[in-house]
């Protein structure tokens, strides 16, 4: 039985004008900026001048991630529209895809199926430029830094402790460390550089977690770029390209305004990868999605360590935000992966393979419900193989911890296939018994010395026995704890692939300590990174990249993304 690819699934469908995606949120023609018939902008001004409602939050979170897939992102889009089909005024907030990925592994980040957000092609690509935006800032700071040494150094920055790193969104493994200003004095000071993917880069943290264009330059201008000589930080505020910086980012910093194929309304604005970065959409689209909309639907990257942990401990933290429910998305084919299973038998029934592997959505469940004291329910993503058999196992599985499973067929129905998930998130948002009246908590308290804030995690998220800090690490916190910035959030760079920081290690792992090999500081999006195991900021590209497959004809049709 063959199946439409998603590219051609979102062609196949006649888009409504945005400007009547707009009308249903009360925006009138003035309101948005037209990026063509299906594209606008939203003025963040609005969050000011018009008033708001108080719409319900609703994070989209999963398991551990596996080559078998879990599909949050369609799980996300295909919630919103199952809750617009139950009458609810609702818009979804998705992250914005990076080209890195679509190029290299994945060829596609706009939901599938029957959940997409339309128009797919321009989503997944150039869009309406904001990440160009962010990559022309970072740059330009780059740029500053360099020329700033070159014309005297009057701030007397050490060339040998440059931090700041140019920035590009392509996955390029040769650009993670180069050697630049050669070919004599005209060219600059050589030193040793490199680039980071656009995406995880600080001014795109800053962009997503700014609350308006003051905030976002007030942040940019703290942004430490090197040290001097004597061991003092270096500003973005030091070099005056707050402004400049500013002024790139002024339009991109305006929401991005679409629609679901079934016309829900959707942000897709912001996009930093959860395993490196907070990972998540940006504040700005957030607040004024909860400002147009009775029921906004979000999502985190990855599993509920990373994405779920760095959207409450950081965004909702620094934003004052609070979910007022959680979906768990997992598949029977990836639990069974996480059992053990190879990838090629995962069509096959196998219920010990999958009871092996039930413990890593069981542990996900429970970040969710007793760390962060949130209502979940688990969204099953069902496929077509999935037997009757191992569908009741994981619902008893997680009926014994008090949480609800609901069945999601969003992929192949749309939003008639997420009833029975919307209804549940309904209920734990309208339950006035329900843990959503109580009051969320954190993995760990902001005036907690660095190194217990990364324990607290470590061992509360993680399962981890304990953690290892390099004394390359230990001297930097001391560091950062003497600069002031010890009573920040943390953002931990760690594998998606695991529990632990070792990628191969499946299911809930135990048994296992956290090696905290460096931390760096992003001052002005108002977190420390902690980096573990060989996470990097720039990813290389697969054996056969996606790139290979995608096309474009004669009529300007694309095909090939996924």
């Amino acid at each position: 039985m063959s199946f439409k690819s998603d590219i051609e699934i979102a062609q196949s469908v006649k888009l409504q004008d945005i400007r009547e995606i707009a009308a249903k949120l009360g925006l009138a023609e003035d309101d948005i900026e037209l990026y063509g018939k299906y594209k606008a902008k939203v003025d963040y001004n609005l969050l000011k001048n018009k008033p708001g409602k108080k719409a319900k939050l609703i994070l989209t979170t999963a398991i551990t991630p596996t080559p078998a897939g879990e599909g949050k992102t369609t799980t996300t889009i295909g919630a919103a529209d199952a809750l617009t089909k139950l009458g609810k005024k609702t818009i979804v907030a998705l992250r914005e895809p990076s080209l890195g990925p679509v190029f290299g592994i994945k060829g596609g980040a706009a939901g599938g199926g029957y959940a997409q957000v339309v128009p797919m092609e321009d989503i997944n690509l150039h869009f309406t430029g904001d990440i160009h935006a962010i990559t022309a800032a970072n740059n330009l700071l780059a740029a500053m830094v360099d020329n700033h040494i070159f014309q005297g150094n009057r701030l007397n920055i050490d060339s040998r402790r440059v931090v700041w790193r140019r920035a590009i969104d392509i996955n390029d493994r040769h650009l993670r460390f180069v050697v630049d200003g050669l070919g004599g004095r005209a060219n600059g000071v050589p030193r040793e550089d490199g680039f980071d993917i656009t995406v995880a880069s600080e001014v795109m943290a800053i962009f997503c977690l700014a609350n308006d264009i003051i905030d976002l330059k007030e942040r940019l201008s703290k942004i430490v770029v090197a040290y001097d000589r004597e061991g003092n930080p270096v500003t973005a505020g030091d070099l005056k390209a707050q402004g400049a910086m500013a002024a790139l980012l002024k339009d991109a910093l305006k929401p991005n305004l679409v629609q679901t194929l079934e016309g829900t309304p959707a942000f897709v604005h912001g996009g930093p990868f959860a395993n490196i970065a907070h990972g998540c959409n940006s504040v700005v689209a957030t607040k004024m999605a909860m400002h147009l909309a009775d029921y906004v639907v979000t999502e985190a990257g990855f599993g509920a360590d990373l994405g779920a942990e760095k959207f409450i401990d950081i965004k909702c933290r620094l934003a004052g935000l609070k979910p007022d429910a959680v979906i768990i998305v997992a598949t029977v084919r990836a639990l069974k992966y996480n059992g053990g299973l190879p990838k090629a038998d995962l069509d096959k029934e196998d219920l010990d393979a999958l009871a092996k592997g039930i413990p890593n959505l069981l542990k996900h469940v429970e970040n969710i419900t007793q760390v962060f004291k949130l209502p979940a329910v688990v969204a099953i993503n069902r496929f077509p193989q999935d037997t009757e058999a191992e569908l009741k196992l994981v619902e008893d599985k997680c009926n014994e911890l008090g949480v609800n499973v609901a069945l999601s067929e969003v992929w192949g129905k749309g939003g008639e296939g997420g009833i029975a998930l919307a209804e549940e998130v309904i209920r734990l948002t309208e339950n006035s018994e329900c843990c959503c009246n109580k009051k969320m908590a954190y993995a760990y308290d902001i005036d907690m010395p660095i190194e217990e804030k990364i324990r607290a995690i470590s061992q509360k998220i993680y399962g981890a026995d304990d953690v290892v800090f390099t004394d390359k690490a230990l001297k930097e916190i001391s560091n950062f704890e003497k600069l002031g910035f010890g009573q920040i959030p943390v953002c931990m760079a760690k594998t998606q692939y695991s529990l632990s920081d070792d990628p191969k290690k499946l299911g809930r792992p135990e048994g296992f300590n956290i090696t905290v090999r460096d931390i760096t500081i992003s001052a002005g999006a108002g977190f420390l990174v902690a980096l573990t195991g060989d996470i990097m900021k720039m990813p290389g590209l697969p054996k056969v990249p996606a790139a290979e497959k995608i096309d474009v004809d004669e009529k300007g049709v694309i095909s090939g993304l996924f």
